[in-house]
């Protein structure tokens, strides 16, 4: 009897075993891993799609005041910063050498004259000679020859002259313009050489109250930015102040860097505070389409694509991409949208329309489901994108999804269907 016990609690603890493993085997083969998702409700803001570059801010008049003639700086009258008048004497060049010069141009004036006045007596006396018959023709003809050589020597000596003064005057050094100087580029007994090019001496800014941006646009976002435009910006020196400006000119000429080409957009800036300093680097905005109180959604919902594990509400496989799902649609499989209208091209700074396929979070019997719908869009900031048609406000819109424990389904890049 006691065998018979035995034998029997052997019996249910071997039965027990086997249903627990059966238990186990089938917890971990038939439910898939676990899907965590984070989705974001469709809500209403303003988007602003915006043009970003970076540029240099420059005087709007920058005048490079350099010297015409060579020589020792024997005064520096202004300093960096000084204000400075048009005409003003801001340096001078030691004016030894030309001051000799232009005395030694006086003297073959002199010589010249003299020689002049002798020639013409000479000629005066040749005339006479040659009307009463006592001298040659031949004669006559070289005293009115030397008579005119003599004229055009004086006029050469009299262009000396004037060449002389003019260096001479050039070793005063004025400003060109009403200003501040910005760059001195010489010290007090420097030599400065103008045998080839223009040495510089100093650089004076017209006027520090406007200003204007050089800034580089890539040529994909060129397109969108026009004259007249307004602008903001901020420089690393006041990174929590925004300043402003306006779009003036777009050049046309391109610059091209590493294989990416640029075209300059100049941005006319006020500078009435004297904050802004030529050569900052400016971090400018050019907005170029503005939405206020449109639906959005985050951009990560139009970059999300479900996970193998995903349940979904309809029998669209997980994986199969924006353009598979949009043709599965009776009026999509005809070559249009569900407007009747054609594929717009997608273009990050465009203000065209787009179709994007997005999942939508779902419960159902406290099952978490996607279901896939397919949304017009309008401009984006990089952040949020506007929804033009396709989903109501408080719609939740999945950006991702976290995968964890299990084994994964039997037929890859599909999900569970329930």
């Amino acid at each position: 009897m006691a065998q018979r016990s035995k034998t029997g609690w052997w019996k249910w603890l071997l039965i027990a075993a086997i249903l627990a493993a059966g238990g186990y085997f089938y917890f971990h083969h038939n439910h898939g891993p676990t899907v965590t998702y984070s989705a974001t409700p469709v809500t209403r803001t303003s988007v602003t799609n915006a043009v970003t570059a970076t540029g240099t801010l420059n005087p709007v008049v920058n005048v490079t005041v350099g010297s015409q003639v060579s020589g020792r700086i024997s005064k520096l009258n202004v300093d960096f910063n000084s204000v400075v008048k048009s005409n003003e004497v801001i340096a001078e060049i030691d004016p030894a050498t030309y001051q000799a010069a232009m005395e030694q141009a006086n003297a073959d004036l002199a010589n010249a004259e003299a020689n002049l006045e002798l020639q013409q007596v000479e000629c005066r006396r040749s005339s006479d000679l040659f009307t009463n018959k006592l001298i040659s023709a031949s004669d006559y003809d070289t005293a009115a020859a030397n008579l005119h050589e003599a004229e055009a020597t004086v006029k050469i000596k009299k262009a000396s002259v004037y060449n002389a003064a003019v260096n001479l005057n050039y070793c005063k050094i004025v400003s060109p313009v009403d200003g501040v100087v910005i760059s001195r580029a010489v010290e007090l007994g420097q030599t400065v050489a103008s045998s080839f090019t223009t040495p510089t001496i100093f650089q004076i800014a017209n006027d520090l109250t406007r200003m204007q941006i050089d800034s580089s646009v890539a040529e994909a976002d060129v397109g969108g930015v026009v004259e007249g435009q307004k602008v903001s910006f901020t420089v690393d020196a006041y990174p929590d102040r925004l300043f402003s400006g306006k779009v003036v000119q777009v050049r046309n000429s391109p610059t091209t860097v590493n294989n990416v080409v640029t075209y300059d957009c100049v941005i006319s800036v006020t500078n009435s505070d004297y904050k802004l300093k030529p050569g900052m680097t400016a971090n400018v905005t050019i907005p170029i389409a503005e939405r206020d109180s449109v639906l959005t959604i985050p951009n990560g919902a139009l970059r999300f694509r479900p996970p193998d594990a995903a349940l979904m509400e309809t029998n669209s496989p997980a994986g199969s991409s924006p353009a598979t799902n949009a043709a599965s649609r009776p009026s999509e499989i005809a070559g249009g949208h569900p407007d009747g209208g054609h594929p717009a091209i997608s273009h990050p700074h465009s203000e065209h329309s787009n179709w994007h396929t997005v999942f939508l979070l779902v419960e159902a019997d406290g099952i978490s489901k996607l279901r896939s719908t397919q949304i017009k869009t309008g401009i984006s900031d990089g952040i949020v994108t506007e929804v033009v048609s396709g989903l109501e406000e408080g719609a939740k819109v999945v950006t991702s999804a976290v995968v964890a424990g299990g084994n994964p389904p039997a037929s890859p890049g599909f999900p569970r269907m329930r």
